[in-house]
């Protein structure tokens, strides 16, 4: 089931992403373009993901 970020931002929320989340798995996809390509990682590897967005200033 796909939920929206709670940084969705002012107005409709429409400049967020959504997540899905299994066991195994965490799937990433553009909320303004839901069919389009989602990436998808391995639960181990989301978080390393997302601190390497942030950035070392950040973490």
């Amino acid at each position: 089931m796909w939920r929206k970020s709670s940084y969705s931002g002012e107005g409709d929320g429409t400049n967020c992403v959504e997540m899905a989340t299994t066991p195994t798995h965490t799937a990433v996809r553009d909320s303004k373009a839901p069919a389009r390509a989602t990436l998808t990682f391995p639960t181990t590897a989301f978080a390393p993901f997302l601190g390497a967005l942030k950035g070392p200033e950040r973490r």
